[in-house]
């Protein structure tokens, strides 16, 4: 009679297992899932119009990208976009989930960048310059 109970636990505890086991290949599975979603920009192959896609990146500076690798040849490390004028350290680590240098461009869609960062940055600089004005009225 015991042994008839154990019998009846084995299958269940086979199905919890089962399903632990799965939910833990999803779990190593999303990060991969999520990557493949999101797109990129080949910089040593997309025209202007793709390289626009990028975030902070408008018109003219994606031609200054087509430019500088015309001159320049092709990108050797995605770092080698801060040579290009305008894109700083700020804007490079906005750029930098999304670039490439080998491979196919596969964003299809303008990314928005943000712009926490320098919102914070002006509105203190404006409260100094204010506070300035303020000493030289009196």
């Amino acid at each position: 009679m015991k042994n008839a109970h154990c019998i009846h636990r084995a299958p269940r505890a086979h199905r919890i297992v089962a399903g632990l086991l799965a939910l833990a290949f999803l779990f190593t599975a999303l990060p991969t899932l999520g990557a493949e979603t999101r797109g990129v920009v080949n910089v040593n192959s997309a025209n202007a119009t793709q390289l626009a896609l990028l975030p902070r990146v408008g018109p003219s500076v994606a031609q200054r990208i087509v430019d500088y690798r015309k001159q320049n040849g092709p990108f050797k490390k995605p770092e080698d976009l801060m040579l290009v004028q305008g894109i700083g350290e700020k804007t490079f680590q906005l750029l930098k989930p999304y670039v490439a240098i080998a491979g196919e461009t596969t964003l299809n869609q303008k990314v928005k960048g943000s712009r926490s960062g320098s919102g914070a940055k002006s509105s203190k600089s404006s409260q100094a310059k204010a506070s300035a004005a303020q000493k030289e009225s009196r």
